[in-house]
């Protein structure tokens, strides 16, 4: 059994090192987790010591094949909670995190399957993140940031690359939202920002914005 605390840095590894398949520092885990390095590196021993990560000091962190299913799982039932949070419980995407960081921990397998089942088998979360299956594998979606569009292209939102609470309500007040048809009028040369049209409005949007915001080509 593995502890709420253990399942946080097994979930902190598996999101910095790309789904644990990356070695990530000690100082990365430590910032991700807001505590201290050595707090870290205490922590990191641990979990090397029950075979979930494999640690070589100077060369970084990396999740076994034991630590990366159980990161996953703790990802699936986060992102199926928002699902339900937002679907059944009318939570808006800006509020879901929190709660279903709380969620996450819950140990019934049999609650997971049935939430999903429930769901109607989800493979993406609220903010276009994909979800794991019980296996703790993940179906990739193509994806680019609305940056990289070029003038004149149309494109649909399909994610967000921050999922804070500031961005999202960002969004929901300019009517941005997954599914969203958005095109590129123009693009500002000294600071990249870009014009672009949601249906019959134009809207101005920053670098920062357009770079946190993932599309596929329509």
């Amino acid at each position: 059994m593995t502890t709420l605390s253990e399942e946080n840095y097994l979930k902190a590894i598996y999101h910095i090192g790309k789904q644990g398949n990356i070695a990530v520092s000690t100082n990365s885990i430590a910032e991700k987790m807001r505590t201290k390095a050595s707090s870290a590196t205490d922590m990191i021993k641990k979990l090397a010591e029950k075979k979930l990560v494999d640690y070589k000091r100077y060369q970084g962190v990396t999740l076994t094949e034991k630590g990366r299913l159980i990161a996953a799982i703790v990802v699936r039932k986060h992102r199926l909670w928002e699902v339900f949070l937002v679907e059944k419980l009318n939570f808006s995407w800006d509020e879901v995190h929190d709660v279903a960081e709380q969620l996450e921990h819950i140990k019934s397998e049999k609650l997971t399957n049935e939430l999903d089942a429930l769901l109607g088998f989800p493979t993406e979360d609220p903010h276009g993140d994909p979800i794991p299956d019980k296996e703790g594998y993940i179906k990739e979606t193509e994806k680019i940031l609305l940056s990289q569009i070029n003038i004149g292209e149309q494109c649909i939102c399909v994610g967000v690359k921050d999922s804070s609470t500031e961005y999202l309500k960002y969004l929901d007040k300019n009517k941005v939202a997954l599914g969203t048809s958005l095109a590129v009028i123009s693009k500002e040369p000294f600071d990249n920002s870009m014009r672009i049209a949601i249906e019959s409005e134009q809207l101005v949007i920053s670098n920062v914005v357009a770079n946190n915001l993932f599309v596929k080509r329509d």
